[in-house]
């Protein structure tokens, strides 16, 4: 099989890399500036289960001759339509895309340009950067990458996409409930983004506060509510371990939209938060917690656009 990798920053280069070292047939698409680093340095990985490098083959937008088995997509939610573009000549009719974008809204856009048969679920847990050298930086021991039909059956294309996937230096899990674990994922990310958003502090500042403990569970009792009218409530282990993560004493945690905000840089608003908005708003049920950072954030991004 033959496996195309949307981006090679920190997600999917790592995973990436992992794949070339294991053997696999991995090209990546990438843009010029990208590719011309990557092909002066290689691709490399700094990580605590051993530094690696690997030479990656490359491809850019518009060189793209012919259908791939797999395509990876690890691109920032709010890049995925351009991505859609560039990569759409390496979607045959037997190609698997698996995303492991945030939230829900890239699995809509995917399926109304490519066809619902031709998605499955994906979901990733790792914690990587890139450092001033373009270099993956892998910054804690997980690696976990997550994948399934949709619909939670069995089918000979999983497998062999699990069997491509395994083996190859990360964590390889073949789930049959994908569209719950997609689910849980974003109730924790949207949850995690707004309290740090409206807060503008980390997990254990929040917690330390008076009625910090509160506002975390009214935040998080609108994002479960979302999911529970889309049919995808979360067991009760799911929702400890949320909770737990939310409120933790001492918890330097901070989502990464968060982070990205008090950089100045371009957040997921829309598609964390926004979409979660939308949704709740079609079902008619107030979320005015999820509001007050969405509206937060649409300012910054309207003010840092205008600027």
């Amino acid at each position: 099989m033959k496996i195309l990798i949307v981006g090679a920053g920190s997600t999917g280069g790592y995973f990436g890399a992992r794949l070339v070292q294991a053997g696999r047939d991995v090209t990546f698409l990438v843009r010029p500036a990208r590719a011309a680093a990557l092909r002066a340095t290689g691709l490399q990985v700094l990580s605590p289960l051993g530094n690696f490098a690997v030479v990656p083959k490359l491809v850019q937008a518009g060189g793209i001759e012919q259908p791939f088995d797999i395509v990876l997509v690890t691109v920032k939610a709010f890049g995925l339509a351009a991505a859609i573009e560039d990569f759409a000549p390496a979607v045959g009719p037997d190609t698997l895309i698996l995303p492991v974008l945030n939230g829900m809204k890239h699995v809509d856009d995917l399926q109304a340009r490519f066809g619902a048969e031709r998605v499955v679920g994906g979901v990733c847990r790792v914690s990587t950067t890139l450092d001033d050298q373009g270099r993956i930086v892998h910054l804690a021991p997980m690696h976990e990458l997550i994948y399934g039909e949709l619909d939670g059956r069995s089918s000979a294309r999983i497998e062999a996409l699990h069997a491509f996937m395994s083996d190859a230096g990360f964590d390889a899990k073949l789930s049959k409930q994908i569209a719950q674990d997609l689910w849980n994922k974003w109730i924790l990310l949207a949850s995690l983004g707004g309290i740090c958003t409206l807060a503008r502090g980390n997990v254990g500042e929040i917690a330390a506060t008076e009625g910090g403990r509160e506002f975390v569970d009214a935040f998080l009792i609108e994002a479960v509510a979302v999911a529970v009218d889309a049919g995808h409530m979360p067991d009760t282990e799911a929702l400890a371990f949320i909770g737990r993560t939310l409120k933790a004493s001492g918890s330097p945690l901070t989502s990464s939209m968060y982070r990205d905000l008090m950089a100045g840089e371009r957040v997921e608003a829309d598609q964390i938060l926004g979409d979660l908005w939308a949704r709740a708003r079609r079902a008619d049920f107030p979320t005015p917690l999820i509001s007050a950072a969405f509206i937060q954030l649409q300012i910054y991004q309207r003010r840092r656009t205008a600027g």
